[in-house]
């Protein structure tokens, strides 16, 4: 069956009011901000409006370790988000809002795909409400309070050689990596080496998606450490003043954003931290409206689950006091393939033949990162359910390895076909997840708050990526000592490493062991509330390829955009 682009479906979608789409979460249209006929933000109030209703089911959606390409995590929160109407339940989705850098680069939106998509999908990627610019300008005031702190005299007493606050853009543009500020003449700055980071990678966008509420916010944009003294004493926003100012522009970006799915699901678009070095993760305020407002909840988490879920469960949860009732594992056949070490995916390129021939076998010889996976989801207590999303090329024969993996581990499977059939496609993996949500829950955390960073740091690598220990470089052991001794020890841990490994190599396959993880440099995102070691090379400004979509999105005269995918 030939299925259409998705901007086409997009296109040809029935969309619904915002009213009529707050009615089905039981939201009084009171607290609806609308941003034209299609997207609205909703006022803060509702939380409160809402709170002592009942509590939703509360499922997370994650995978196993993905190829370049991914493996389908947003189409199959979609999806599923859609399929529990089919079976008599009412679902609500919440998920990020995706960073223009690579919606205009190699890897495209993020609005899901094929009959499980959000739209109207060129608002979902292009600005939305704005949000992502919010963000931006109040990381960049911050940066411009600094640098004007260090022409006025410096009160703070900031060492400008340990400054740690960068700029940041929504866009890839690997020029901007590391640039020299304040060239020119006297009145134009003190001259110093800086950079610019993807907004995604901000740690202000790491703090709108970790708050509460907008005190909270206020709160945490106060205590962002913008660099350090000569005696190693930080020096936070509130320090030089920027705070207010950076609270102020960030008020209505709180504010999360509703849209509807092409079956007119509600979904919960709000915020969108970076994966590697920030947690992944959709906003708390989204999830403490949505937990409210419908039979399940179902939002997602970036990447693998031994990175977007352990900081879901170890970040997000910790953060917002909420706990998960279910995850979904989302696995796909040319995936384990691939970590069975006989095929590599390069993303822009074709798919190498072999890898689409029926081969159950490969599929088995991939098997240990999914039992890792659902074996890291039963370390936090949740209950997993493997997703076979299923893809045209795939075989049956391909499709019962899968089931007959997850089995052998325990847990529930089941195929979902929602890229081509939408939400009935996804009934089956609903029911399957709705069963699992109604078993007893025995969530845990994977480590105390007044846990050593270091100890924390070896947890993590121990017991969900299957390391040895743990090596630090001498920097990175400075920083800890650093972080400590500034009362920065009680914060949980967010890894920074590759997304193509459970490891922290991108080329160890499959459930490696034998291993040890290195620590090469630790950061701390105090403000957002997290440490975050760095094990291997972090591109934090992403550059456009050779062929990217940039080159081929275009509007033509009726204001109908094209080129998106």
């Amino acid at each position: 069956m030939s299925i259409p682009s998705d901007l086409d479906i997009a296109q040809a979608a029935t969309l619904k009011p915002m009213d009529d789409i707050a009615r089905q979460m039981d939201l009084p249209t009171e607290f609806l901000e609308r941003h034209g006929t299609d997207v609205a933000k909703i006022e803060l109030e509702a939380i409160e409006a809402m709170k002592d209703r009942p509590r939703a089911k509360y499922v997370v959606v994650t995978a196993i370790t993905p190829t370049p390409l991914g493996e389908g995590k947003t189409t199959t929160t979609v999806g599923l988000g859609q399929a529990f109407s089919h079976i008599g339940k009412r679902g609500v989705v919440a998920i990020r809002q995706p960073s223009m850098g690579p919606t205009f680069g190699i890897k495209g939106g993020a609005a899901g795909g094929g009959y499980s998509q959000v739209v109207p999908m060129e608002k979902f990627n292009l600005h939305l409400t704005g949000d992502f610019h919010a963000v931006t300008s109040a990381h960049n005031m911050l940066s411009a309070v600094l640098d004007n702190h260090l022409y006025q005299g410096n009160a703070a007493g900031l060492d400008p050689y340990r400054v740690t606050w960068r700029r940041v853009l929504d866009v890839n543009d690997r020029a901007l990596r590391n640039v020299v500020t304040g060239l020119g003449g006297r009145m134009d700055g003190v001259p110093r080496e800086a950079g610019f980071d993807i907004t995604s990678a901000s740690e202000v966008m790491a703090v709108l998606a970790l708050s509460n509420d907008l005190g909270e916010l206020r709160q945490r944009l106060g205590r962002i450490v913008v660099g350090y003294t000569p005696d190693g004493d930080a020096v936070t926003a509130e320090d030089i003043h920027a705070a207010g100012s950076m609270a102020a522009l960030m008020r209505d970006a709180l504010k999360p954003n509703l849209m509807q799915t092409l079956e007119n699901t509600p979904v919960l678009v709000h915020a969108g931290p970076f994966g590697n070095i920030a947690t992944g993760n959709s906003s708390i305020v989204a999830d403490r409206i949505g937990i409210h407002s419908g039979d399940f909840l179902v939002t997602e988490a970036g990447f693998g689950a031994d990175m977007g879920a352990e900081r879901f469960f170890n970040i997000k949860c910790r953060t917002s006091g909420m706990t998960p009732d279910a995850a979904v594992v989302v696995a796909t056949v040319r995936a384990l393939k691939v970590h069975s070490g006989n095929h590599r995916i390069v993303a822009g390129k074709d798919l190498p033949p072999a890898l689409l021939e029926e081969n159950p076998e490969e599929v088995h010889a991939g098997a240990a990162n999914l039992r890792k996976q659902i074996e890291n989801m039963r370390l936090h207590g949740v209950s997993p359910v493997v997703c076979i999303n299923a893809f045209p090329t795939d075989h049956d024969s391909e499709h019962q390895a899968i089931r007959e993996i997850a089995e052998s581990m325990g847990a529930r499977a089941a195929v979902s076909t929602h890229f081509a059939d939408g939400g009935r496609g996804a009934a089956e993996l609903a029911e399957a997840v709705a069963e699992a949500a109604n078993e007893p829950s025995d969530f845990q955390l994977l480590y105390p708050d007044d846990a050593p960073l270091r100890e924390k740091i070896e947890t993590i690598a121990t017991k969900v990526y299957g390391a040895d220990g743990v090596d630090y470089a001498p920097a990175a052991n400075t920083s800890i000592d650093l972080y400590e001794r500034n009362g920065f020890g009680n914060l949980p841990i967010c890894v920074a490493k590759t997304h193509l490994s459970i490891s922290s190599d991108p080329k160890l396959l499959g459930a490696p062991t034998g291993w040890r993880m290195p620590v090469r440099e630790v950061r701390a995102s105090v403000g957002a509330g997290f440490v975050y070691p760095i094990c291997g090379d972090m591109r934090t400004m992403p550059g456009l390829g050779k062929n990217p979509a940039a080159h081929h999105i275009d509007v033509k005269p009726d204001g109908t955009i094209v080129g998106l995918f």
